[in-house]
């Protein structure tokens, strides 16, 4: 079963992909699947909190709890009994705002806007989305579960699986940079792997000058590092810029972008150019999965 939901799933993007001319307005336009969704929402209310409390900050039980209701509001299940956090109308609203300003649909969307259109079959009910997204298709034999022994062996395969999948992550947020500028989420995964020196303080210097500037977080690091390269010392940066301290990673970012692009306008495959981008850039030398294996 959980197999067969995951494949409609996989089976509805596709669909959308090759009629996304009648769905939605840009080819690059990109998906958010239940992770992306659920950091979304946690950046959503944290900014909700910022304007009614002053701390950017959220708990992960109010996360969770708005996550529940978030999905069945947006399916239009039935939501009477469950509880729900305050504000709840603002925070949906920051949510849709923020997808819609990044140039990303999540799942629901997709599937909302494929139902609409009777010429598209979709092979998924509400029902089995929400446990997708959910992860309760995932809940049986989980071993991550803690009351389930795990030998040395099968610890050091569930660990290798872990980095893998993390790897995957991050070449797909790099790839989905690339299609997409205005995805702020796959930048926050990639702004600083490998090392760059671009921590929490640098993405949040950057997010607070995209909000000012109404710019995506890539477009104004770009234009910072542009404005320096090609203008010289005339358009050095201020003392009282808080991007200056950043200049050296900064730089090694959008140089870094600006190679995958060339690489990504020579190889015809999208495929192809995931391994290729790996390659040729010695990934392996200055990646560093959880387990410490390189």
């Amino acid at each position: 079963m959980a197999v067969l939901c995951q494949k409609s799933v996989l089976d509805m993007i596709k669909e959308f992909r090759r009629n996304w001319h009648t769905l939605c307005y840009s080819e690059r336009t990109t998906v958010c699947g239940a992770d992306a969704m659920l950091l979304a929402l946690q950046l959503s209310m944290a900014e909700n909190n910022k304007q009614h409390r002053g701390e950017f900050a959220v708990s992960f039980s109010d996360v969770l709890l708005t996550w529940k209701y978030l999905l069945h509001d947006k399916l239009s299940m039935p939501i009477e009994d469950m509880e729900v956090v305050d504000r709840y109308e603002d925070i949906r609203r920051t949510y849709d705002e923020f997808l819609k300003k990044s140039n990303m649909l999540d799942l629901i969307d997709v599937y909302s806007a494929m139902i609409s259109n009777c010429e598209i079959n979709v092979s998924i009910s509400p029902s089995q989305l929400v446990d997708f997204l959910s992860g309760r298709q995932f809940v049986v034999n989980d071993e991550t579960n803690p009351y389930v022994s795990i030998s040395p062996k099968s610890k050091h395969s569930h660990n290798n699986e872990k980095a893998q999948l993390l790897a995957k992550k991050i070449i797909y947020s790099y790839l989905n940079l690339l299609v997409n500028s205005k995805n702020d989420l796959a930048l926050a995964h990639i702004l600083n792997i490998p090392d760059r020196g671009l921590g929490r303080e640098a993405f949040t210097n950057l997010k607070y000058a995209a909000r000012e500037k109404h710019l995506s977080i890539f477009l104004v690091a770009t234009s910072f590092i542009r404005t320096i390269e090609l203008g010289g010392k005339g358009y050095a940066p201020s003392s009282s810029n808080p991007l200056r301290t950043h200049m050296k990673g900064l730089s090694n970012f959008i140089n870094f972008i600006d190679k995958l692009y060339e690489i990504l306008g020579d190889i015809p495959s999208p495929r192809e150019c995931q391994f290729l981008c790996w390659k040729t850039h010695n990934w392996n030398k200055f990646w560093k999965c959880p387990s410490g294996q390189k």
